[in-house]
């Protein structure tokens, strides 16, 4: 039975395969964590944690979908596939969602408008992204 990560695959399709690779695997969890972390520093701006948090969920998320055999060429798919990947639901991933539409206001039209709500949230549902991903095994 072909998957559903599987059914997306393909050309023209929003997924390629690839088979995982364990060194990147690594190190866009690494990557994802430690930005997570300065995330969480209130001494930041808000706009620079909110940067820091989408930035360690996207590399979270990718590393999930490696985990799996898959790339994206578009960030917001990797959050779409997080019932796939990681067995999440909408309560995370209509968040990192709305937090990828706030991104790209900000970085195609300059309009970055947050606040410490969609931050928290963001950073909430990063850390549901991180503990799923921790409990994958390990490549090999």
């Amino acid at each position: 039975m072909t998957s559903p990560l599987e059914r997306l695959a393909g050309p023209g399709k929003a997924l390629a395969a690839e088979p995982p690779d364990a060194k990147e695997f690594a190190g866009l969890k690494r990557s994802g964590l430690n930005r997570l972390n300065d995330a969480c520093n209130t001494a930041i701006s808000l706009e620079g944690r909110f940067d820091l948090a989408y930035n360690a969920a996207h590399a979270l998320c990718l590393a999930a979908l490696r985990h799996h055999g898959f790339r994206s060429g578009n960030r917001y798919v990797v959050f779409e596939v997080l019932p796939h990947t990681l067995g999440l639901g909408p309560e995370v991933w209509r968040v990192l969602a709305k937090c990828h539409e706030i991104r790209n206001l900000g970085e195609y039209e300059g309009d970055l408008d947050v606040n410490e709500r969609i931050v928290t949230d963001l950073i909430s549902a990063c850390r549901a992204v991180a503990a799923k991903l921790g409990a994958l095994p390990p490549l090999t």
